[in-house]
């Protein structure tokens, strides 16, 4: 019995190569295998199945309808029993395993590239697989099981599907124009840029509705002129004179844009929530319940060297 389920799936391995390629020799020489012993298999997996899943047109192969049929589903249960076997390598070796992790356009200058440096530093054999997106499709990602892990900022609460950890908060500060009236100023009142045009996210980003909300604290709505769809061209339009913005003050670690001045606020104390979301109902992979402990502690000890 274990050699046939054997010879199964390689025949099933076999199919999928000559199906793509539609050349049997071109499949064989792909497999390392002598050309006979492919036909031979396909052969014998047509006689079990009992139907044609391949015809030959001249020197070249086709796919009959029902191979077709065939040759969807094999693509699919094979790809689900590789994951499987990944997921068995990763467990026996959770320093070795894929982090696939989400992150927003916020976090990706200097945060994500800090901790993952750390990380590898640590593990070199772990690779990532790292996926962008803007905040809702990344708390839906983690829900449907794209991705098990995703940095975020704020940190979403109270959602019954998810495990949240803050790992710190951080300051929302003013980008200025440098020939800003107000651009010398070691640090203002939000009310003070009332009359400012405001360049900010477009409506749904989170970070837009940060901003708009600390504005009404501090007493006033703000005239949004334009708006920039990544952390970059929303620089890019302040550099320019465009208008004034409200960012996270970690966007600025590894440097401030040119003709910009970035000036602290003091009241209202606008700030945002940054850390990582998991599944609540699903196991992490073992690589990624390592990486997640990681963070962790990474952050806790930056805490306690401030």
């Amino acid at each position: 019995m274990g050699e046939q389920s054997k010879m199964e799936l390689r025949q099933l391995r076999y199919f999928i190569e000559v199906a793509e390629r539609e050349h049997m020799t071109e499949a064989a020489d792909n497999l390392n295998v002598a050309q006979s012993a492919v036909s031979y298999q396909i052969t014998k997996l047509e006689e079990e199945l009992g139907v044609k899943l391949l015809e030959r047109v001249g020197r070249n192969i086709k796919v009959t309808q029902i191979g077709y049929i065939f040759l969807k589903y094999v693509k699919s249960s094979l790809k689900k029993l590789d994951e499987a076997k990944e997921k068995i390598d990763e467990f026996l070796d959770p320093q070795a395993g894929t982090i696939k992790i989400g992150y927003p356009t916020s976090l990706a200058r200097y945060w994500l590239p800090t901790v993952i440096s750390a990380y590898k530093n640590d593990f070199p054999n772990v690779s990532f697989h790292l996926r962008q997106g803007s905040y809702a499709n990344l708390i839906d990602a983690v829900k449907n099981g794209e991705i098990d892990l995703a940095f975020l900022g704020p940190v979403p609460t109270n959602d019954p599907d998810l495990e949240t950890k803050i790992l710190f908060m951080e300051n929302i500060v003013a980008l200025l124009p440098s020939l800003h009236p107000l651009a010398e100023k070691k640090q203002i009142p939000l009310s003070d840029l009332r009359n400012d045009k405001f360049v900010l996210f477009p409506k749904g980003y989170v970070l837009r509705k940060l901003a708009v909300e600390a504005c009404r604290e501090a007493g006033f709505e703000p005239e949004i002129t334009s708006e920039g769809e990544d952390m970059d061209a929303l620089k890019g339009l302040v550099s320019a004179g465009i208008g004034v913005s409200l960012l996270p003050e970690s966007t600025f670690y590894d440097s401030t844009p040119r003709f910009t001045v970035k000036v602290p606020i003091e009241t209202p104390k606008a700030r945002r929530t940054v850390g990582v979301i998991i599944p609540k109902h699903r196991e992490l992979a073992p690589a990624e319940r390592n990486f997640y402990q990681f963070l962790i502690q990474f952050f806790n000890r930056l805490e306690q060297y401030k």
